[in-house]
């Protein structure tokens, strides 16, 4: 056997568990950004979210501002309809 296919037989299994290995961590990194970028996407989809509903609460309590004014002027109105009868 000569020296060349020696060096062949030893140094071929060794590069190839340290291609393995390196295909595993490259591979663990793309998954480590993949689901980084995923919380962050749900990060923001939160706080939008969040905010929509600050907004949808506000417009709540001016609509229901709006329904007790109506309600007193609806009241008024029936106190002086009951006046004139």
């Amino acid at each position: 056997m000569s020296t060349s296919n020696y060096l062949l037989t030893l140094c071929l299994p060794l590069l190839t568990v340290l291609l393995v290995f390196a295909i595993k961590h490259v591979s663990a990194v793309l998954q480590a950004r993949a689901r980084f970028a995923q919380d962050d996407a749900y990060r923001q989809l939160a706080a939008q979210a969040a905010q929509t509903q600050a907004e949808t609460a506000a417009q709540l309590a001016a609509i229901g501002a709006a329904l007790a004014r109506l309600e007193s002027r609806t009241a008024s109105v029936e106190q002086i309809l009951k006046q004139v009868e």
